[in-house]
């Protein structure tokens, strides 16, 4: 158990250095461009991983609560450090953006710090929070309140990783600016797709699963459902339908000031 959770303290911020110092020495990049796609780069990875697990995972389990498989608390205990990393990374980033627009220029050191510490909280509150979250709820309720049932379950929740690579590649892209090209637009239209896919769908899913193998009405999952599992999707479904929203938001915007730049 510790050693896989130590693998993944090394691994994550261990990828992460060596991308940033390659990206730096070898491709002449400035140290926030090379912190900003170094932390694209380890979430894709991350997310790939995960998407794999969860597909050998459901697809090895024909009984969704009591058929186990070996990939699951493992990859849990491995992926685990992942998201207190990326609270730091996601920092990291957004320091990049203020030094961009000058904001940094106006105060002393430790000025700069706390004021981009404080920034970066309001900003990205709900992020930090869900990973907070997935540190210290979902982490020990994976190990221990599960006790080995619903492997098949868990293995659905990894796959809602699989929209997280069209995520980075996008904002990668509008940070240099390519909101014009193909691959863009492409892009754009898978992101939309995977994420509505394996995330906003992804707890109606479980729901509809689990009354399959209850042979019960959907409907009335929630009040056979332990409190548990009601209490993760009232927190974290309605995450999942904001950052749709704030996606389609910021397509549709996006088009339309492309649409003006033509016509202009």
């Amino acid at each position: 158990m510790l050693a896989l959770t130590a693998a993944g303290c090394i691994f994550f911020p261990g990828v992460f250095l060596l991308s940033k110092h390659a990206l730096k020495h070898i491709m002449g990049w400035s140290r926030g461009e090379a912190d900003i796609v170094s932390a694209r780069l380890v979430s894709s990875i991350q997310a790939i991983m995960a998407s794999a697990a969860g597909f050998i995972i459901t697809s090895s389990c024909k009984d969704v609560m009591e058929d186990s498989h070996w990939l699951t608390d493992n990859y849990i205990l491995f992926a685990t450090p992942y998201f207190a990393y990326d609270i730091y990374a996601m920092f990291l980033c957004y320091r990049h953006r203020l030094q961009v627009k000058g904001h940094e220029e106006e105060e002393g050191e430790r000025g700069i710090r706390w004021a981009s510490v404080g920034g970066y909280l309001r900003r990205e509150k709900l992020m930090v929070l869900h990973h907070i979250f997935m540190v210290t709820c979902c982490f020990p309720a994976s190990q221990m309140w599960r006790q080995g049932k619903g492997d098949f379950f868990q293995g659905v929740l990894f796959l809602a990783e699989l929209s997280t690579p069209f995520v980075c590649l996008g904002k990668v892209l509008i940070q240099y600016q390519q909101q014009h090209t193909v691959l863009h637009k492409v892009n754009g239209v898978l992101m939309l797709l995977a994420f509505f896919c394996c995330r906003v769908l992804l707890f109606p899913y479980l729901y509809y699963a689990y009354s399959r193998y209850a042979s019960i009405p959907v409907y009335v999952v929630p009040l056979v459902a332990p409190w548990q599992c009601n209490l993760g999707a009232a927190l974290l479904w309605p995450l999942q339908l904001y950052w749709f929203t704030l996606i389609c938001r910021g397509a549709l915007r996006r088009r339309w000031m492309l649409q003006i730049n033509v016509q202009s």
